[in-house]
């Protein structure tokens, strides 16, 4: 999984620039094997990277997001999203609705409570969306720097110019600031950055300054001029910043809906979707085309039907179904010329009486007495005044070979019953 992290300028240095896309920003980008390639870009030129990471991770300026200690109830997660507005309230300056508002997990009693302004989270969303992102993090800056009990840990990032810098301090495992500070004029920014720092941290404690490789030298000689000897400088590296955002589970986009979810990248499955598109499409057409077929073919063979009948028998002005119109015509003529029908009565009759005699003669028993024979819906029902179970089988076989079903109604040691009607 590749990932991108950004560590943004704040927003009072984007609102001060003619155009805030143009600012250069730190980034790295991460995989599998680790830090690949990292370095100082504007966001239209990450567009590509962004395109094709699987996630993007901003580490928003420390001066654009206020920690808060705050004591909540017990609430479910959508209870808890729309009571924190209201919680803060008395602690922000601002209007809460105007304001994302996230927290953490439970900690000694207390949430840590990250707030920063919709408006700036919005816009950073919408442009990292028109890149191409699919997975979008943000996090506080001051919480990613890594913690030390006991001392302060700061870093800041500049413009190309050194006019604008963003200082950020971790003071504790949940709590951090961040202030957005101007050089003076013919002051170099490392002093600008030095006096702000002697000032934010507490006196008390020893404070770790992590600089930029580039500005060691003029930030050691900072602190020598102003004369603080509990601020340590160390050179700046990725690896703290990516440890700290891996820890930290405030991500202040949860809150924004699907802007910032993860998204499907559909464009390794193009050309895959538009062949079995076009795989479906030609079945359809082919299922459609056999079916127009069959059913030209259908329409043909019914009106040839209809055509013979009408020939055969010109005075019918109805025709439903030919072929059961026929068949019955054939039957009527049939039994006109004296012909029996498979299904009349005397041929029913007349077979089984010559079966069962031949059944009969087969065992050599004397034959069971018949009860009653009985001729409805073309078939005929035998009831024998015995157990007819062992002649079941032996009638059913030699009805069979002339054209007729023997089906036991029921068998009993009383009486038996059969069906017997015509196979054709």
């Amino acid at each position: 999984m590749s990932t991108l992290y950004i560590r943004l300028l704040s927003k009072a240095t984007a609102d001060s620039a003619p155009n805030w896309l143009a600012l250069v920003c730190p980034y790295a980008l991460v995989s599998n094997n680790g830090i690949g390639r990292q370095g100082m870009s504007a966001l239209p030129g990450l567009a590509d990277t962004i395109a094709n990471t699987q996630r993007v991770v901003l580490l928003l300026a420390a001066s654009d997001v206020t920690l808060l200690r705050a004591q909540v109830p017990p609430l479910s997660p959508a209870k808890l999203k729309a009571a924190l507005p209201n919680l803060v309230e008395d602690q922000l300056i601002s209007d809460p609705s105007d304001c994302q508002v996230v927290a953490s997990g439970l900690s000694d009693g207390l949430r840590t409570v990250a707030v920063v302004q919709r408006a700036w989270l919005d816009k950073l969303a919408q442009t990292l969306t028109a890149f191409g992102a699919r997975h979008i993090s943000a996090l506080p800056a001051q919480l990613c720097l890594p913690y030390q009990a006991g001392s302060a840990i700061a870093a800041f990032n500049s413009t190309d110019s050194g006019a604008d810098i963003d200082m950020t301090l971790r003071l504790s495992e949940q709590d951090g600031l961040g202030l957005a500070i101007s050089a003076e004029p013919n002051e170099p920014a490392e002093h600008a950055v030095i006096r702000a720092l002697c000032a934010m941290a507490p006196a008390e404690k020893p404070i770790t300054l992590y600089v930029p490789q580039s500005a060691l030298p003029a930030c050691q000689a900072a602190i020598s001029d102003i004369g603080n000897p509990r601020i340590k400088v160390s050179a700046d590296n990725w690896s703290h910043w990516i440890a700290g955002a891996n820890s930290t589970t405030l991500d202040l986009m949860a809150g924004l809906g699907l802007r910032s979810g993860a998204k499907l990248d559909w464009r390794p499955w193009r050309w895959p979707l538009a062949l079995a598109f076009a795989v479906l499409l030609v079945n359809a057409a082919a299922l459609n085309i056999d079916w127009w077929r069959m059913k030209s073919e259908a329409s043909a063979l019914r009106a040839t039907m209809t055509q013979i009948y009408k020939s055969a028998y010109p005075k019918e002005s109805v025709i439903i179904d030919p072929i059961a119109q026929m068949q019955q015509k054939i039957a009527i003529a049939k039994r006109d010329s004296g012909l029996a029908a498979p299904d009349d009565f005397t041929a029913i009759t007349a077979t089984f009486s010559e079966v069962w005699s031949g059944v009969i003669a087969a065992t050599g028993k004397p034959a069971p007495p018949i009860a009653a024979l009985e001729y409805r819906e073309r078939s005929l029902v035998v009831r024998i005044k015995a157990n007819g179970g062992t002649l079941t089988q032996a009638m059913n076989t030699a009805l069979a070979q002339r054209d007729l079903t023997l089906d036991p109604v029921s068998e009993s040691s009383d009486a038996t019953i059969w069906k017997i009607r015509s196979a054709k």
